[in-house]
């Protein structure tokens, strides 16, 4: 009963937002308080999404501040001179623009937090594919690619949990798979390519020589709040902020709250300025926020009414016995997809477990499972996932609709997964 309706809230909620009959926080919230009900949790409901709020909350306020503090200095023009150097390196050729956008987020990966990396790469690059007139889903999409298929990394969190649940070094289920995320990074580049091409194709032959260099192009009202003699201040405020957070001196939303002050009120020292500006910027916001928050009702519903366990329980019953010395091939290929239903936590410390047990059983080494599991669960899956606040951070800066996301960038993602999934088995990495 518990599992069925855990698929039910999944499916449903990835129909409704995708085929656009709900808005995502519309559905995050009343999908699973529905099946919930179904269940017979009564007003239980509530306590739930309470914890689930709870552990969104940070999350929630990060995006809130970060959207501000980005806000301002975007308004400030921080960003234009930085653009119009990339524009000079890249020209106008979009292929370039989105290969580049692919490296940059995979460098700022090497920290293993999506959220550091698209709080640092969508802001960046977003002014520039407005330029030029890319699709802000191509930037989506492309970042996502880039980001899920670094998330592999030893100090990332997927491979640190299964390297936690297994009860092994981390490099032992890393260092096998140094080829296969090559490959994967490579195919991103390729990808990215593709989508830039496609975008070229789209947009026709373009100039960018005058994109932001003269005053004509700009509103004057936008050019009444830039700070061009700031702009090695705001810069240093940047760095000094992703510095801290990356370092962990400080949590992130602390981080971007204080950051938020002190950009506010060196760019804007007037008091009536600091409203226009938070003004100027809290829709968007509040939009994104309300999402975040909808989606720690999804996750606390799904999570305390025990669906994802009855879930995980179903799914390892349905493997036939047959199957056995192929499971790390099936964990495989459905690890991507599994990012849908079950959170990391969920699944490296209920799913996975289930699964090296099981794999036991038929002689099969419980590392494979680890191997193949973080090929794409809450790695290549995780910023299409509605199980993440990171996917909700990635869309609310890219500017993009859920719906429109998932459908451009799951079959892409999971493209990714079989690519090192294939490789994998070719070295012997995995075997069956």
């Amino acid at each position: 009963m518990l599992a069925t309706l855990g698929f039910l809230s999944v499916v449903l909620l990835l129909l409704a937002v995708m085929t656009k009959k709900l808005t995502p926080t519309v559905a995050l919230i009343a999908v699973p308080t529905i099946m919930a009900f179904i269940g017979g949790f009564g007003f239980e409901v509530g306590g739930f999404i309470t914890n689930g709020i709870k552990t969104i909350a940070p999350t929630g306020v990060m995006f809130i501040f970060a959207i501000l503090f980005f806000g301002i200095l975007g308004d400030a023009g921080t960003f234009d001179p930085i653009i119009k150097k990339i524009i000079k390196a890249v020209g106008n050729d979009p292929v370039k623009i989105a290969i580049g956008t692919a490296v940059l987020a995979m460098l700022v990966h090497l920290d293993g937090s999506g959220a550091v990396t698209f709080l640092v790469t969508v802001p960046a690059m977003l002014p520039l594919f407005d330029a030029v007139g890319m699709s802000r889903s191509s930037l989506a999409t492309i970042v996502a690619l880039a980001a899920g298929t670094m998330n592999i990394v030893p100090w990332g969190g997927p491979t640190l949990r299964a390297a936690t649940s297994l009860n092994v070094p981390v490099t032992e289920l890393f260092n096998p798979l140094l080829l296969p995320v090559l490959a994967g990074l490579i195919f991103v580049l390729l990808i990215a390519g593709f989508i830039g091409k496609k975008e070229k194709a789209r947009i026709g032959n373009i100039a960018l020589d005058k994109v932001g260099n003269t005053e004509e192009e700009v509103d004057p009202e936008k050019l009444k709040l830039q700070r061009p003699k700031l702009f090695a201040v705001n810069i240093l405020l940047i760095i000094a902020a992703i510095g801290t957070m990356i370092s962990n001196l400080l949590p992130p939303q602390v981080v971007f709250m204080f950051a938020f002050c002190i950009a506010i009120v060196v760019n804007y020292p007037n008091v009536k300025e600091q409203r226009e500006r938070v003004d100027a910027h809290a829709k968007a916001a509040l939009m994104m926020a309300s999402v975040l928050f909808a989606a720690g009702a999804f996750t606390g519903i799904m999570k305390e009414t025990g669906m994802i366990t009855a879930m995980s329980e179903v799914i390892v019953k349905l493997i036939p016995t047959s199957m056995g010395r192929f499971l790390p091939l099936v964990t495989g290929v459905l690890a991507m997809p599994m990012s849908l239903l079950f959170d990391p936590d969920s699944f490296y410390f209920g799913v996975m477990p289930v699964l090296t047990s099981t794999a036991a059983q038929f002689g099969v080494d419980p590392i494979m499972i680890g191997i193949a599991s973080i090929l794409g669960q809450m790695t290549t899956g995780f910023p299409v996932s509605p199980l993440t606040a990171s996917t909700f951070l990635l869309i609310g800066l890219a500017g993009v609709d859920l719906g429109d996301h998932q459908r451009k960038t799951i079959p892409l993602a999971f493209l990714v997964t079989i690519v090192m999934l294939i490789v994998a088995i070719a070295i012997g990495v995995i075997t069956f």
